[in-house]
């Protein structure tokens, strides 16, 4: 079995500029809280208009397969050109006295995404790195640390990209995160996972460009691209620009560039996507081009690192 490649979602210059359409509880409420619908049908035709104004500017599209990929492809709004990457975490999440705990939905690895056309599978953990271990409680750090392990593993069996999107939990009475006490912490779980080998790391903020290149620098040539959680254009196209330069092999990014359109209804939606959203995600093409490195060289770089 040849060895996975992201040449799939990545463009011809071997850069990352993907577009996240996977969000199905979190569009959800987001739909219902600006007051529009948020039928299943409601979630899907969402879906549909932003790929459909996106995907072409896209190297590839993050879907689910329980509300975007059928709807998308019936629509023909994913160019034969653009990857497909397949999220495919459970849609029920488990927690353990309301803190997150991975776990592996069995029927949704590798076959599942291969059967749904996928060129890649993403997998999320909401795990917190060094979690205390309390007497008669689950480790949840370690739970987190062997489902990806298992995920990965049966991604490379079948020779399918593993992506794997890990994002911190806060710890029961912590205080929220900042940049500052968030950076460590994002590094600590990037190292970690890396050291799972899997093809790509889908990461969040690591608080500064000194965060960024010490991502670079733990993750010992797995190669990884910052994703958006929901901040403004503006700011986010300042910490691409930044992560690139420290590194990252592109982006994967959802609400910066199409969030304001759960607020609108059909025909405003749609010009503000192709009006607002294509310029956003045009400008941040704009600046993987001219920043950062592809995919295969930080591949090439790790294998000519000494032992």
């Amino acid at each position: 079995m040849p060895a996975p490649t992201l040449d799939a979602i990545a463009n011809e210059d071997g850069r990352l500029a993907v577009l996240a359409m996977d969000q199905r509880a979190t569009l959800r409420r987001m739909l219902d809280g600006a007051g529009m619908p948020s039928t299943d049908a409601d979630l899907s035709a969402f879906k549909v208009d932003v790929v459909q104004a996106l995907a072409p500017l896209s190297s590839g599209v993050l879907l689910d397969a329980d509300f975007g990929i059928g709807p998308v492809r019936a629509n023909g709004a994913l160019p034969e050109a653009v990857g497909l990457l397949v999220a495919a975490e459970p849609v029920d999440r488990a927690k353990w006295n309301g803190e997150p705990r991975t776990t592996v939905d069995p029927e949704r690895g590798a076959r599942y995404v291969l059967d749904h056309g996928g060129d890649a599978l993403k997998f999320l953990v909401q795990w917190r790195p060094g979690r205390p271990v309390r007497t008669g409680e689950p480790d949840l750090a370690e739970e987190a640390l062997a489902a990806t392990a298992a995920v990965i593993a049966d991604c490379a069996e079948a020779g399918l990209p593993s992506v794997i999107e890990p994002l911190i939990a806060r710890l029961p009475g912590e205080a929220p995160f900042t940049p500052v006490t968030a950076g460590p912490i994002v590094v600590d779980s990037a190292e970690q996972m890396a050291g799972l080998r899997p093809d790509l790391l889908k990461l969040e903020w690591p608080g500064s460009a000194d965060g960024c290149r010490n991502v670079t620098e733990a993750l010992g040539g797995v190669p990884w691209a910052l994703l958006s959680a929901g901040v403004g254009i503006d700011e986010f196209v300042e910490r691409v620009e930044i992560a690139l330069d420290a590194g990252a092999v592109g982006f994967i990014a959802g609400r910066a560039i199409w969030g304001e359109a759960v607020t609108l209804r059909r025909e405003e939606r749609v010009s503000f996507l192709h009006e607002t959203a294509v310029p956003r995600l045009a400008c941040l093409c704009d600046v993987l081009a001219r920043h950062g490195r592809s995919w295969q060289e930080v591949a090439e770089e790790a294998q000519a690192a000494p032992l």
